[in-house]
């Protein structure tokens, strides 16, 4: 949800929107959003036996709070003063590891929960990659109206999902 917000933003500001500006930043956000996962993963599985005792605490606690920042960054009012150009490498780099660091959170919680990381990492990056490349035409055409409401349900949806696994082990 963060990268297609930031995809809508970006949408909105190129002028002359191209297929190949589009597809740019897919390519970007999609697979940042796909790498994280893994590293996370890693990083999480290499912790696995020291916490494995409170791992569903620790998901819970990650997924809320990357749900809680997604519902606060949907109320911000987001200032449009600095137009920046989301094409040029080091902008479209910094807005990549930025909508992809709480995936490094979700990849941690994927080797707490023993996920097989492979099938979601793909699907993650898939779907980013479409939500993004969406996103754009969308800013370009529509463009803030749909942002600050998909980004707060997928704010809910995560807090939803780490309530579920907090449940499901205490029962």
């Amino acid at each position: 949800m963060d990268a297609f917000a930031v995809s809508v933003t970006s949408g909105l500001a190129i002028k002359k929107l191209r297929i190949n500006n589009a597809l740019k930043i897919a390519v970007f956000f999609g697979s940042f959003q796909a790498f994280m996962p893994l590293i996370g993963w890693l990083a999480g599985n290499s912790l696995k036996d020291y916490i494995s005792g409170i791992d569903h605490w620790i998901v819970f606690v990650l997924l809320s709070l990357i749900g809680c920042k997604m519902i606060y960054e949907s109320m911000k009012v987001k200032s449009n003063e600095k137009k920046i150009n989301p094409l040029n490498f080091p902008v479209l780099l910094a807005l990549s590891i930025a909508t992809s660091i709480d995936a490094l959170a979700v990849g941690v919680s994927f080797s707490l929960i023993n996920v097989f990381f492979v099938t979601p990492i793909i699907i993650i990056g898939m779907v980013t990659f479409l939500l993004s490349f969406v996103g754009v035409y969308i800013g370009n055409k529509a463009g803030h109206f749909f942002e600050n409401k998909i980004e707060m349900a997928g704010g809910f949806i995560l807090i939803g999902i780490g309530i579920k696994i907090l449940i499901e082990h205490m029962i």
